[in-house]
């Protein structure tokens, strides 16, 4: 099973939610392992502090539809059981989640390694813009930032 959602920062999704929706799939008693992921902002780095992003797409739907053959893959390449990917667009704060990831298969090794390619691909292969505002400006950063 794969739950593939762009939603609003209005629509409260938790981590928890997330991976309760993986244990209640009917092949769960085949996994021995989850791994899970949740994007926070971060606040504070060495050379600038961050009050706010604004995360947009320019498709959302497209974007989303992009997300799930993302997963499709990753679940293909390593043979996991289930996956769950939750990226928000809207206004966050520091410690707000922007993204949240669960991944369950049969051992670690593979588990971990999709939950990996996951982040990574998110990151890099999806259309989001990045307004960044805090004490270096506002910054505008494109995918993959």
């Amino acid at each position: 099973m794969i739950i593939a959602k762009i939603v609003h920062d209005d629509e409260k999704i938790t981590l928890w939610d997330l991976t309760e929706q993986i244990k209640k799939q009917s092949n769960i008693d085949e996994c021995g392992a989850i791994f899970t992921f949740e994007g926070i902002v971060r606040g504070k780095d060495p050379s600038k502090t961050t009050d706010k992003i604004v995360l947009s797409s320019p498709d959302p739907k497209k974007t989303e539809k992009k997300l799930e053959i993302i997963l499709k893959e990753v679940q293909n390449k390593h043979g996991v059981k289930n996956m769950g990917v939750i990226h928000y667009l809207g206004k966050f704060l520091p410690g707000d989640p922007m993204f949240l990831a669960v991944v369950a298969g049969a051992h670690r090794h593979e588990t971990r390694a999709a939950l990996e390619e996951i982040i990574e691909r998110v990151k890099y292969d999806l259309d989001f813009q990045k307004e960044e505002h805090g004490s270096a400006g506002s910054n505008i950063i494109m995918s993959g930032g």
